[in-house]
C-alpha cells in the first residue's frame, strides 16, 4: 500500500473521531445510533488491525497469530472480517487465561488473551466509541486515556497536597474487574449509546467466555483483563462515580482516579472521614465495594506518614535548599524497587549462563530504559543509585561466573572496569526530571 494511501486512512479515521467527539461535546444527552457501519469502514479496520500489530501478543483460542495473518494476507483476512461484520455474522470466541506473575512477587494475577480477530474488532470499535465516552469523562480521571498519564495523577496530588489537602483516602476496589457488574455497565453504555449491534457485540465480549486450561465457564459478572475494549468500559463504569462524586460531593475532596486505583484529597480528618462514609455508599450503588485491608486513611503533614500509589511512594520532606520548608515528594515505592531487582535477578540469572553476555546485557538494559523512564519524574536519585549498584554488581557476578571464577564479584568487576566496559549496565543516575503536566497546572 503506498504510503501517501495509509496518512490518507488515518486522517479520515482521526477526522471522524473528532467529529463524534464534537457531536458528543456539543449535546450531552444525544444517544448515538448509527455507529456499526462506521466500524465496520475498512479504514477504521485499517487502522486497528496496524495497532493489533504494534503491540503483538499470543494467539486466543483459535492458535492463529498474527504472524500467521500476515502470511496468509492481512487484506484477505480484513475482507471477511469486514464482510462478517456487514452480514452481522460475527460472533466472538472465548478468552484464553493465563496466570502472570506479579512482579516482585509469588502471586499471579489472571489475563485474559482474545484471538487476534477478536482484538481487531475491538480495537475498531474502540476507535468509534472512545471519542464519545471521552466527551463526558472527568477531569479525574487518568487512566488509559488519550493525552493523560499516570505521571499527570501524581502532579494533581502533589498540587493539592501542597494547597493544603493533608488528608488522603488512599483506596482499593477490591477485585474489579471480576466484580464489575454487566448489566449496570450496559446501563450505562447506553446512556450514549442505542446502535442495537454495537450494544449486541459489546454483550457478546462480556459473555463470551472465559477458557482455563480445559475448563469453559461464562462469568456472569467482571471483564476479561487483557481485552482492548476492557480498560475503555472500566472507565465507562467508574465514569459514574466520578460524575456523582464530583457533582455531589467534590466538598469534602479531590478525587484522583487511574483505572481502578484512587485516591482522594481532603483538608481535614472529619472530611476526611465523611468522604470514606460517601466513598462506600457510592460503590454500593455500582455493587462494588473497598478492599479494607488495602484501604487507609493517611496524614502527609508533620508525621513524615506517606503512601503508595501508581508505582510511587509520597510523602512530605524537608527542602535541602530551603530551610523549613516541606514539600511533597515521590520516588519509587519499596515494593517497585523490590519488583525491579526481581526482574534484575532473573534477566541476570546463572541459568543464562550459555548466552551471549552481550544479549544478556541488552535485554537488561531494555528493563533499566523502561524502569527508569517511569519513575525518572520525582525525587528518585537515590533509588536509582541503590538500581544502579545492584545491576552492577549482578552483572559482574553473572560475568565471573561465566569465567569459571571463585570470587565472582571482584572478577566481573575486573572486566568490566577494564576489558568490558562495553558490557556495564545502563545507569539511571542522573536521569532524574521535573514532570510538567498540562493537567495538573489547573
Amino acid at each position: 500500500m503506498p504510503a501517501g494511501a495509509n496518512h490518507t486512512r488515518q486522517d479520515n479515521v482521526r477526522e471522524l473521531q473528532v467529529k463524534l467527539y464534537l457531536a458528543a461535546k456539543r449535546s450531552p444527552g444525544r444517544r448515538f445510533h448509527a455507529l456499526w457501519d462506521r466500524i465496520h469502514r475498512r479504514d477504521v479496520l485499517q487502522r486497528a488491525w496496524q495497532r493489533v500489530r504494534e503491540n503483538r501478543g499470543s494467539a486466543g483460542v483459535d492458535r492463529i497469530t498474527i504472524a500467521q495473518i500476515e502470511e496468509s494476507g492481512v487484506d484477505a483476512f480484513l475482507d471477511e472480517l469486514e464482510a462478517e461484520l456487514r452480514q452481522e455474522r460475527y460472533r466472538p470466541g472465548p478468552v484464553r487465561r493465563v496466570q502472570i506473575p506479579k512482579p516482585g512477587r509469588s502471586e499471579t494475577r489472571p489475563l485474559g488473551i482474545p484471538a487476534v480477530k477478536d482484538r481487531v474488532l475491538q480495537t475498531a470499535a474502540k476507535i468509534v466509541i472512545e471519542p464519545i465516552f471521552e466527551a463526558d469523562f472527568r477531569d479525574c480521571s487518568f487512566g488509559f486515556r488519550p493525552k493523560r498519564s499516570a505521571h499527570d495523577a501524581m502532579e494533581v496530588i502533589r498540587r493539592e497536597v501542597m494547597r493544603g489537602r493533608r488528608w488522603v483516602i488512599d483506596a482499593d476496589i477490591r477485585g474489579f474487574f471480576d466484580a464489575l457488574d454487566q448489566e449496570i455497565l450496559m446501563r450505562l453504555v447506553c446512556e450514549r449509546i442505542s446502535d442495537r449491534r454495537v450494544l449486541k457485540v459489546l454483550r457478546a465480549w462480556l459473555r463470551a467466555g472465559v477458557i482455563d486450561g480445559a475448563t469453559l465457564t461464562h462469568p456472569e459478572t467482571g471483564t476479561p483483563q487483557g481485552g482492548v475494549i476492557s480498560p475503555l468500559l472500566a472507565n465507562v463504569y467508574l465514569h459514574a462515580l466520578d460524575r456523582a462524586w464530583q457533582d455531589d460531593h467534590g466538598r469534602l475532596g479531590v478525587l484522583v482516579r487511574y483505572a481502578d486505583d484512587l485516591v482522594i484529597l481532603c483538608r481535614t480528618k472529619a472530611q476526611a472521614e465523611a468522604a470514606m462514609t460517601q466513598l462506600r455508599a457510592l460503590l454500593a450503588e455500582l455493587g462494588l465495594e473497598l478492599a479494607e485491608d488495602k484501604t487507609r486513611l493517611v496524614c502527609v503533614n508533620e508525621d513524615g506518614e506517606g503512601f503508595d500509589f501508581l508505582g510511587y511512594h509520597h510523602r512530605m520532606v524537608d527542602s535541602f535548599s530551603k530551610p523549613g520548608f516541606r514539600f511533597m515528594a515521590r520516588w519509587p515505592s519499596a515494593r517497585a524497587t523490590s519488583a525491579a531487582k526481581h526482574r534484575i535477578r532473573e534477566l541476570t540469572d546463572r541459568r543464562l549462563l550459555l548466552v551471549p553476555p552481550e544479549d544478556v546485557v541488552a535485554n537488561l538494559n531494555r528493563f533499566l530504559t523502561g524502569w527508569g523512564g517511569y519513575f525518572r519524574y520525582g525525587n528518585s536519585t537515590r533509588q536509582f543509585d541503590k538500581i544502579d549498584r545492584y545491576a552492577l554488581d549482578r552483572v559482574a557476578r553473572f560475568l565471573g561466573a561465566r569465567h569459571h571464577k571463585r570470587r565472582t564479584l571482584a572478577h566481573g568487576r575486573g572486566l568490566l572496569f577494564g576489558h568490558r566496559p562495553d558490557l556495564m549496565p545502563r545507569r539511571l543516575s542522573g536521569t532524574v526530571r521535573y514532570y510538567r503536566s498540562a493537567h495538573a497546572a489547573r
